[in-house]
């Protein structure tokens, strides 16, 4: 018995959702984005404004840009995302559509609906396109768990720890003083 043909999806398939229909294209498949909760919220904007201080404190070239943000991870036309939070620092991979290639550090802020997606799928195809660093921030779990991937090491913090970052030796989020 013949197995039914799997559906590829392009970014065209994206661009074709009607407004204010989110999704991601990985692999050329679609995965729909529910609404973030405001949690979420609370992290994204803690998080990202955190990083934006630094950088600007620090006189830094890289960019951070909070979702909904285009990343366009390799040169085919298979995978899309939306990253909770990206950081640039090759300003020639940005453009109006937003980064063509690998963020050097992404942070994903697991929803419910997102588990699978953020702990594996997206995990698997960071580190293959060549993130740097990728955070899974789970407010469910009140964890972070840090991949630097130009080491290969994984850490586990919990929202009581200040974690560091492994793009920038001397900045460390320690969450209890974010606003949530």
């Amino acid at each position: 018995m013949a197995l039914p043909k799997e559906h590829t999806y392009t970014i065209a398939d994206i661009y074709a959702l009607p407004d204010g229909e989110r999704a991601e294209l990985i692999n050329g498949q679609i995965y729909y984005m529910a609404p973030p909760s405001r949690k979420h919220q609370d992290l994204s904007m803690e998080l990202s404004g955190t990083i934006r201080e630094y950088i600007r404190s620090h006189k830094g070239n890289c960019k951070v840009y909070a979702a909904p943000f285009a990343v366009y991870l390799d040169e085919t036309s298979d995978t899309y995302v939306e990253p909770d939070i990206s950081v640039i620092c090759d300003k020639n991979k940005l453009d109006d559509r937003g980064c063509k290639g690998a963020p050097d550090w992404i942070i994903e802020i697991v929803s419910p609906s997102s588990k699978q997606l953020d702990y594996l799928v997206k995990l698997l195809k960071y580190q293959a396109t060549g993130v740097r660093e990728y955070w899974i921030v789970d407010p469910m779990k009140n964890r972070t768990i840090v991949y630097n991937f130009e080491h290969n090491s994984i850490d586990e913090y919990s929202f009581e720890d200040t974690v560091p970052t492994a793009i920038y030796k001397d900045l460390s989020i320690d969450f209890r003083n974010l606003d949530l």
